[in-house]
């Protein structure tokens, strides 16, 4: 039932993947630039405390690393691992539609 992509459908497709890791390193280049500046403000403003009591042992750079950190994985993961496409689009709709028609 699924039919071939056009050159055009093929031509979007690829631009749209393009246009998506582009993003992706954009977004980890921010955060690898960010996160070292923060790194090196934390090490000029007396780097490690002593019992701090966090679990971070003073090293508060620690937080925005790993959160942001979360946020650039989900963005890899959806660029380069679970990656949508214009096929998959179709066949998901061509399932659906014959499900309702059962129905």
């Amino acid at each position: 039932m699924a039919k071939e992509m056009s050159e055009e459908e093929i031509y979007e497709e690829a631009k749209k993947r393009v246009k998506s890791k582009r993003g992706f390193y954009r977004h980890f280049l921010a955060y690898l630039g960010v996160n070292v500046v923060l790194i090196i403000i934390w090490a000029l403003s007396g780097g490690p405390r002593i019992g701090s009591g966090d679990w971070t042992g003073g090293k508060w750079f620690l937080w925005p690393l790993c959160i942001w950190g979360v946020f650039v994985v989900v963005n890899f993961l959806e660029v380069f691992v679970f990656k949508t496409s214009i096929r998959g689009e179709r066949t998901a709709i061509e399932e659906e539609i014959k499900k309702m028609k059962k129905e």
